[in-house]
This record gives C-alpha cells, structure tokens and sequence, in this order.
C-alpha cells in the first residue's frame, strides 16, 4: 500500500508542479508588468546587455518601451530598469524596504563567503557590515586628512618612477597601480611592491569576470576569474594571519583590515578568515579599479582639451603658490580645486567608472503604475539622465561650468556617488586621491592624447583599448624628490603605442565583498 502510494506520489508530482508553475505564471501574467522583453529562453537579453554596451542597451529600451521603467532578462534573472530622476530618488528612498543589494550569480561564485554552505562562527548582515565600516572613522574627513600627506607622497613616487623619463606612457595601467598601492596602504596598512605587483594582475582578471556568464571552462573570463579570486585570498590570509599576530602583541590598529579583524560578535566569537579576505577584496577592487577609471578619463579628456588643461594648471599653480617649498597637500588645498572638481564631476557623467548596480525586491511592490514581483531584481543605472538633454543640454559636449554654482539641474538627475544609506562610504577617499593625482600631474606635466578615436571597450566598465592616453613627461631630475617641482611647459614628442589592454568589469555597493566593488565611486 505504502509502495503504491509513494509510486503515485512520484507520478504526479511532475503533474503537479506544471500546474503550480502555470497557476504562478499566469497570476504573475495578469499584473500589469512592466512593458519590455525578457528575450530568449535561458540566456534572456545577457548578450546584449553585456557585448552592446549597458549603456546603449537602457537608452535604447527605454525610448522603446518607457523613459521611467521596462523590464528585462539578463544574467539569468528577470530584471526591471527604474529610470530618471524620480527613479533614482524611488531607489534611494526604499533601500532596506522595498528592496535590498543582489549580487549576480557570477560573483556570488566568485568568493568563497558566498558559496559555503556552513555556518559562520559569526553571522554578519550587509547593513553592519556598512556600519563596521563607518564606526571605525576611517572614511571620515576628519581620519582621511591625516592620509593626505602619505597618499601625495605615494603619489609623488609613482609619477616619478613609473611616468618621467619615458616618451610614451599607458596611463590606465600605472594609474591601477598607484590606486591600488595607496588602497593597500589604506585598507591593508602594506605597501610591499611585490604584493601590490601580484595583486594588479590578479584584480585584473577577477574585474573582468564579475559580470560574466559563469561558465567554469579553461579560456573564458569567468575561468580566470575564479582562478584569480582564489589566489588573492591565498595571499590577504597570509596577511591576515600576520595582522593577528601583530594585533595580539599590541600593534594599534591603523587600517581597515585590522579593524575588520578585530570584529567579534556579543559572544566573543570572530569572523572566519575567508570571510574577512572576500570583505577586504571588494574593498581592494573599489579602491582601485574605479578611481584608476576616473583618472585615466580625466587625463583623456582634459589632453584633448588645452583651454580645460590651462584653466585647471591655473587654479592648481594657485594652490601650489600658497604653500611651502616641500610642503604637502591638506585639506584647505582640496578645497581650493573647485574647477578641478568639476572638470572631475563632467569626466564621470560621459564616462561612468561604473554603468550600475542590482538590487532585490523584498516584496511586490509599485512603480510607475507597475507591479514588480518578490524576487524580481533591480538594475539601478546612472545612464538614464547622465546624457538626457531634458537634463544636460548639449549632452555630449564636455563642459564643467554645468557644476558651477547657480546653474542648478533637477534634484536626482546626476547622482555620481549614489544616495540614500547606501550613498557611497569612500566618497571623500576617492575625492582626496583623484585631486591628489590631478594637482601633481598637472602641476608638472603636459600631455597629448596620442589618438583622439581611440576605441573604448567594455561593458560595465569603461576600458580604453590601448591603454589611454599617452603622455609625454619631462627628463627625470637627478634624484627623486620628496616633492617634485613645478614644470608645466615640459613636453616630449609623441610616439604612437599599439599595445592592447584588455576588457575590464566591475561592480556594486557597499561593505560586502562584491556589494562594495563600486564603494569608493559610486557605493549603492
């Protein structure tokens, strides 16, 4: 009896789930979803969001199908993109409530945190993760001010090693390197070359495998992706492990990582290792790869614009002028670059460092007059108004007087560094280290763009092709200096570089490994 039954039960049970799969669909079918397509089967709309650029995929969409919200399949999830300033303000107001940080299937592969299956030692939500990282004070102006010597002279060293003396220079690779060491320094409290040599490469494949289709095949990104995850968690435990000897000998705590290990729940118990290295991770890739990402466009299109350069070379001479012989940067100087930053703010509405983020909605919920399900997820995006002409008139015309003060835009129309409790923790980190980089390259450079079409490549991270743009530094001086004199007339023919660099991606929000990938830039 018992057999027969268990033998019905596995008859019908096919049955059965057809039938509530097809009840489900066509309660789901009957609320007005949003308009749009949810593509092919399996694949949905991925390829072209990933290989037609996300940027040209939600314009395109959206005069297709709704300038405030569609819907879509891509990465294997059925998606709505809520647009424009009143979605943006709809997002920022909602964290925590309608909807919460999602991170694609590739990344959740990506870091072991994410894929192990056993408890935790200690148990640690996104939100006091975010909190951990802002009670520690670190990203606070008032912390960040005592960096601001270390990060110039950093600064100061790179350009002199990397960059004088050379006819050609690739700035996006050595501009990952310099945002990468003054992130190790900050976030790790290491600068050890070696390390910080090893990282790069390995930074570099784990970006382009974030937004991948999670195909664990010899040749594709997502391969090398893995691969590389698994070796800079090999080597931030080493140093992790160093960190805990030298804490428990009463080493003060000076950086992040030691803070984050330091961390113990009401009970005594700390975070498991692997747990720490995927945190520290995500706070390596924010630091580095979309700073790097700002300063390697500032260079391009300033290069491209002399009257933009002699406008900035003005204002920093004039910061340069009120100080010292030797003397460093602080903060009154920063916020003296009010041009410099705007220059800054424009580079980042033509060429975000990052398209956007996920989310997931925690219930059903309205937008706009549309139902969006439980579990649907949210790609949030500042392409809907960065080049709206509603917004920015003449939107593909670089102009840094749009910031100036009484030329006001709708609120919500450019969020750069995101809003609500996930507006971007590294806000001031990334300002200090970019106008840092800004005042002392043009202080003491001039350059050119050495081609004006050069193609950028990338989907949700804007990459240029050959390296962008080429420089062109004077002869180094004799012996390096502490702090490097001011030589803004100096140039040195152009020769053409045909090295290719490749494709770089990114991603999200903000303490989490993978939800902090955009933290230092644009942290939702």
């Amino acid at each position: 009896m018992e057999l027969n039954f268990l033998f019905l039960t596995l008859a019908l049970a096919p049955l059965l789930g057809i039938l509530l799969f097809s009840r489900k669909r066509k309660s789901e079918d009957a609320k007005p979803l949003p308009p749009g397509s949810l593509g092919l089967p399996f694949v949905g709309e991925t390829l072209k969001f990933l290989y037609g650029k996300p940027e040209k995929f939600v314009s395109d969409r959206m005069q297709k199908y709704s300038p405030d919200i569609f819907k879509t399949k891509i990465l294997g999830e059925k998606t709505v993109v809520i647009c424009g300033p009143n979605g943006h303000k709809f997002l920022f107001s909602n964290e925590e409530k309608l909807f919460t940080a999602f991170r694609p299937h590739s990344m959740q592969k990506l870091f072991f945190s994410n894929q192990a299956q056993v408890v935790a030692p200690v148990q640690v939500t996104r939100e006091s993760d975010s909190k951990r990282l802002r009670s520690t004070g670190f990203l606070k102006p008032e912390a960040l001010v005592h960096y601001l010597g270390k990060m110039e002279s950093i600064t100061q060293q790179h350009l002199h090693n990397d960059w004088e003396g050379k006819d050609v220079v690739q700035v996006f690779p050595l501009a990952k390197r310099l945002t990468l060491t003054l992130a190790c320094r900050f976030f790790l409290g290491t600068d050890d070359p070696q390390r910080i040599a090893r990282l790069v490469s390995y930074f570099d494949d784990v970006t382009l495998g974030l937004h991948s289709i999670p195909l664990n095949f010899p040749g594709t990104a997502f391969r090398k992706a893995d691969k590389a995850a698994a070796s800079i968690r090999k080597d931030l435990k080493i140093l992790i492990k160093e960190k805990k000897a030298a804490l428990a000998t009463g080493t003060p705590m000076q950086d992040i990582l030691s803070h984050v290990i330091a961390f113990t729940n009401p009970s005594g118990q700390s975070r498991p290792e692997d747990d720490i290295a995927d945190k520290i991770t995500g706070l390596l890739i924010a630091g580095y790869s979309t700073v790097a990402t700002a300063i390697t466009f500032f260079m391009k299109y300033v290069g491209e614009r002399p009257e933009i350069y002699q406008k900035i070379l003005a204002e920093q001479t004039h910061v340069a002028e009120s100080k010292k012989a030797g003397e460093l940067l602080n903060w009154d100087d920063l916020n003296k670059m009010k041009y410099s930053w705007n220059v800054l703010y424009e580079v980042m509405r033509l060429t975000p460092p990052l398209q956007g983020t996920f989310r997931e909605a925690l219930t059903e919920f309205t937008y706009a007059g549309y139902t969006i399900p439980k579990g649907w997820k949210i790609y949030w995006t500042v392409s809907s108004t960065n080049k709206n002409p509603k917004y920015f008139p003449n939107p593909e015309r670089f102009d840094p007087s749009r910031y100036e003060e009484g030329n006001n835009f709708p609120a919500y129309s450019y969020v750069p560094f995101g809003g609500g409790p996930r507006m971007c923790p590294g806000k001031e980190y990334a300002r200090l280290a970019i106008l840092c980089f800004v005042h002392n390259v043009v202080s003491k450079y001039r350059w050119e763009v050495v081609s004006l079409n050069e193609k950028i490549v990338g989907d949700m991270m804007p990459t240029p092709a050959n390296g962008l743009p080429t420089i062109a530094p004077p002869p180094p001086p004799p012996h390096p200096p502490q702090n490097l004199p001011l030589n803004p007339n100096s140039t040195i023919p152009i020769v053409h570089n045909n090295i290719v660099q490749q494709t770089t991606t990114v991603t999200t929000t903000t303490v989490d490994a993978t939800d902090v990938a955009a933290a230092i830039i644009y942290g939702h």
